[in-house]
């Protein structure tokens, strides 16, 4: 059975830093495209980073030079590094596959911006 489980958010004053992990069991993470999703209040979930299975990797515009996606597969993990942050940022922040999300969602991990 596939299980996700993000974690890493918290509540953070603009401009600060945030590191996002995202742990998976029953499934192997590295032959897979991965992303990082978010999704704010009242709005869709739009994807933010994406990591090929080979490590090439893509950003949103609204995070490319702020955030850095990243894959151990040694651990089974994909991160997040969110640096700069904004309230812009303020979303609940999932992992999945890229481009279409096959695995069941994890219940995500609450980042909020705010001085």
């Amino acid at each position: 059975q596939v299980h996700i489980v993000e974690s890493g958010g918290g509540l953070v004053q603009p401009g600060g830093s945030l590191r996002l992990s995202c742990t998976a069991s029953g499934i192997i993470l590295s032959i897979y495209n991965m992303a990082w999703y978010r999704q704010a209040p009242g709005k869709q979930r739009e994807l933010v980073a994406t990591i090929t299975s080979r490590g090439s990797r893509s950003y949103a515009d609204s995070v490319k030079g702020r955030f850095t996606i990243a894959r151990d597969n040694a651990k089974n993990t994909l991160s997040l590094q969110m640096n700069s942050l904004k309230s812009d940022d303020t979303a609940v922040y999932y992992c999945n596959t890229s481009p279409s999300s096959v695995l069941p969602w994890g219940q995500g991990t609450q980042v909020t911006v705010s001085s």
